[in-house]
């Protein structure tokens, strides 16, 4: 089992449809990842964009 990232929003998953976005825009080239616990107190999820916690690609080609 690949996961693939959506291309959206960037989180990682093993399906076909992203369950945070719903799009169907999912990609198996991506590269790197970070894995937010808490986006409300994180810098990096306020760089991403992020608002739920989860596995997150860096990079989605």
């Amino acid at each position: 089992m690949s996961d693939k990232a959506c291309r959206e929003c960037h989180r990682i998953a093993s399906g076909s449809i992203c369950a945070v976005c719903g799009s169907n825009s999912m990609s198996s080239d991506w590269s790197g990842y970070v894995v937010i616990l808490d986006p409300k107190s994180s810098n990096i999820a306020k760089r991403l964009n992020v608002t739920l916690p989860g596995k997150y690609a860096l990079k989605v080609r």
